[in-house]
């Protein structure tokens, strides 16, 4: 049987199951009003959409407590259906759904490292770096002269992901690009 925590136990950073998904406390307050009975009031994210919803409970209320960790792995192959990962530290090879990591595919190379949130066990999502380095495959040549401030091209990477650059950016150049947001950061 999972662990049960009860609102007097609660500490941000702390994840819950609440209606039968994962939610991470990201801030809870105890509040003992001078009639009725003492409440928690909790911000929540959601670990599977990143939805981040205020609810209150009743002190006491208990629910069944979470484990996560989070581990270095190695980005194998991308077979179409599923994501493989090798564990660095066991050597042992899981997969995750592709659709779980669509938003994070196009700025992992194979054979990088990366970090995966275990939740009770289970490979739940990427923990992407704040930045990665890649090589530009594709985009047109930048017009000479055209110096205006800000103007941007579409630019095509090695794993696919395009992301808008400035002009001077040529086809072969390492870029530094921010995965979160989709933007270049500098030239590598």
């Amino acid at each position: 049987m999972a662990d049960t925590v009860n609102t007097n136990q609660f500490k941000n950073g702390m994840h819950i199951e609440l209606d039968g998904a994962p939610w991470r406390i990201v801030e809870f307050q105890h509040v003992k009003p001078g009639k009725g009975g003492a409440f928690v009031r909790t911000k929540l994210k959601a670990l599977d959409s990143g939805a981040v919803v205020d609810r209150t409970f009743r002190a006491g209320e208990k629910f069944s407590r979470v484990h996560t960790e989070t581990k270095n792995v190695q980005y194998l192959y991308d077979d179409g259906g599923d994501v493989h990962f090798m564990d660095s530290e066991s050597f042992e090879q899981f997969s995750v759904p592709h659709a779980d990591l669509e938003d994070a595919l196009p700025f992992m190379q194979p054979n990088a490292t990366v970090q995966v949130l275990v939740v009770d066990g289970k490979p739940s999502t990427v923990q992407l770096p704040m930045s990665v380095e890649l090589s530009v495959v594709e985009t047109e040549p930048g017009v000479k002269g055209d110096t205006v401030s800000n103007v941007t091209k579409p630019a095509t990477l090695e794993t696919g992901a395009v992301v808008q650059v400035p002009l001077f950016v040529n086809v072969g150049d390492r870029l530094k690009v921010d995965p979160h947001e989709r933007r270049y950061i500098s030239r590598a």
